[in-house]
């Protein structure tokens, strides 16, 4: 394990990018970033509260009232103490630098064991490089090649010395081929990626990042993976906005209030106990079938965890009208909702209901675990399921490494009367039949359960894409700053979308990206006339996702030159876009949803 300071990243990027489990290249070594045994204590960590994400939290992974503590912070700091994170030297493989040169375009290299290096790290004298490629599979789990028996087979002793042959300049696998100098055949790497033939047999469970004599069960076949491709890490991470929980609101409002509000069994025994000047003043901010449900919920033992998204949606919708002028409350949220008179100027906008100006908020992101080869992402409702597989981020797990954003936002929210009217036109019906199609032919291949979002969260998704490109050339931020959070409650009838950016260590914000909501119907326009027609037209437009020779099954008329932004704007990877479903594209005239309402 490595003791000494050997680099620095930011402290959202060891949520994101550099979490527990990461494979990384330092100045002097290759390494794997450490479980949670190896950060500091707590009693030296900051933690963050945020009630509302370890209940989720506790939900998800089982480890009861977890808390949230941020990475340590930035050594260099003369005003902290220098606790970082530590970090475990892997892989244990080598390549001498020096090569053997065999002619111009091949040349041999020796493979080597970290046992065979002296104490400066080197293989007689001359330079070593940490090979680049390892085994894993998609739990998470991580191991160097076998490469002796990778060449051998399992029955044959050879201990003889290996060789790595370059043959080309491509560095393709098919050119990297496995050598032993007592003669038996050379196996090329490509034959690691074939997966049917199992040629790097059964995983062992290896969890390098949490120490040594970590191994767990596992089953499924290893795969060739390369240490800095983009699939080597996949983190799981769990973020809320700090927006007032109106349910947990009037739930506290009821329990101050219980020793009366407890015999309320209907509506009219509650508007008998409101007569009471007390009951009256205490439950004012709430209607009689939240207060009535609260006592319900309070009498049945138990409150029901709402979604994550549903709770912010709740929140978003109650903001005040108003302009923003007056002096948050609360510094973590203060949102108002702007008159239609600031933004509202022609009929181009009639499809939108509602624009709010979210001048403050916060944004907690937790870490849960991680994979590899292969993503999972939350669902549209922002929720993980509860059994889905991860990567453990320590032993014995009892917080979590989080992070807190402060910045603003725009939330957007369309007519819930216009999408639903949109929703059951014949060519938006069409449509969605060859998106589903897609979606059950991604599902097939990946053998993943997860459920076809929906037509109105394609919609709003693919809009906010086009909104964050326009946002961008005005507000001051960049589109990678830039992060959305879809809002597609259909039992509720609520459709939106928030646009926000946010960064640590940041009180307040520069408000570049708040004031557009006024001019909302010019990014619009924009947006809408700068996707009507791609780059990539007519490839792109003609796009049919259930039918894809390039595998795209989660795309219907989207790709790079038109609907793809960052994926770290973009809360679902870049997957379920379309923009056929909002702006007229060439061959689908009808099934956009501000074609018709424009």
């Amino acid at each position: 394990m490595s003791r000494k300071s050997q680099g620095q990243v930011r402290r959202g990027q060891i949520i994101t990018t550099y979490g527990p489990g990461a494979l990384i290249d330092l100045p002097k070594h290759s390494a794997i970033v450490g479980g949670l045994e190896t950060w500091p204590k707590t009693s030296d960590l900051e933690e963050i509260p945020e009630i509302r994400l370890t209940r989720k939290l506790e939900i998800m992974t089982g480890v009861p009232a977890p808390r949230l503590f941020a990475p340590p912070p930035d050594q260099n700091d003369p005003r902290e103490s220098a606790k970082g994170i530590g970090v475990w030297r892997f892989p244990e493989w080598f390549v001498v630098q020096e090569a053997s040169s065999g002619g111009e375009r091949e040349r041999s290299r020796r493979l080597v064991h970290r046992k065979e290096l002296d104490d400066r790290g080197r293989f007689d004298g001359r330079p070593v490089v940490a090979t680049r490629f390892v085994r894993a599979c998609p739990k998470g789990h991580v191991d160097d090649l076998d490469w002796r028996r990778f060449v051998h087979g399992a029955a044959d002793p050879c201990r003889q010395r290996l060789w790595l042959d370059e043959r080309g300049t491509g560095g393709d696998l098919a050119d990297l081929v496995v050598r032993c100098e007592c003669g038996k055949s050379p196996r090329s790497l490509y034959e690691a990626t074939q997966l049917e033939m199992n040629p790097l047999e059964t995983c062992r469970g290896a969890r390098p990042w949490l120490g040594r004599n970590t191994e767990e069960e596992c089953k499924l076949p290893s795969r060739l993976l390369i240490r800095t491709a983009s699939n080597a890490y996949f983190p799981q991470v769990v973020s809320v906005l700090s927006l007032p929980d109106r349910g947990s609101a009037v739930e506290t409002s009821v329990r101050k209030l219980w020793d009366d509000l407890q015999i309320v069994d209907d509506a009219s025994d509650l508007a008998f106990l409101k007569k009471k000047p007390k009951i009256m003043e205490g439950l004012s901010l709430f209607s009689d079938d939240e207060v009535l449900a609260a006592i319900r919920e309070v009498k049945g033992g138990k409150v029901e965890e709402k979604p994550v998204k549903q709770v912010e949606l709740k929140a978003l919708l109650a903001a005040p009208e108003g302009f923003g002028d007056d002096v948050p409350i609360d510094p973590n949220f203060h949102a108002r909702r702007l008159p239609d008179r600031a933004w509202r100027h022609s009929r181009r906008s009639d499809g939108i209901e509602t624009v709010i100006q979210v001048h403050r908020l916060r944004e907690v992101l937790a870490l849960v675990g991680f994979t590899r080869f292969e993503a999972v992402t939350p669902d549209i409702n922002g929720e993980y399921d509860t059994d889905v597989e991860r990567a453990q981020i320590a032993l014995d797990p009892k917080w979590f490494p989080a992070v807190e954003n402060r910045g603003e936002g725009i939330f957007i929210q369309l007519s819930a009367h216009a999408v639903l009217s949109w929703l059951v036109r014949p060519a938006v019906k069409e449509r969605l039949d060859a998106l589903a199609r897609g979606h059950l032919r991604w599902g097939k291949d990946r053998k993943s359960q997860r459920l076809f979002p929906g037509g109105s969260y394609i919609l709003l998704h693919t809009l906010s894409h086009l909104l964050i490109q326009s946002l961008a050339m005005r507000c001051g931020y960049p589109a990678s700053s830039i992060r959305e959070r879809i809002y597609a409650d259909t039992e509720a009838q609520h459709f939106g979308i928030l646009l926000y950016t946010g960064s640590p260590d940041a009180e307040g914000t520069l408000g570049g990206l708040v004031q557009q909501a006024r001019h909302i119907e010019d990014h619009l326009a924009q947006a809408l006339r700068m996707s009507a027609l791609c780059s990539n037209d007519p490839v792109c437009a003609y796009h049919v996702p259930g039918d894809s020779l390039e595998g795209r099954w989660l795309h219907g008329a989207a790709c790079h030159g038109c609907a793809l932004v960052a994926e770290t704007s973009c809360e679902m990877r870049n997957d379920y876009l379309d923009r056929a479903l909002v702006v007229p594209v060439l061959g689908y005239p009808d099934s956009a949803f501000f074609g018709a309402v424009s």
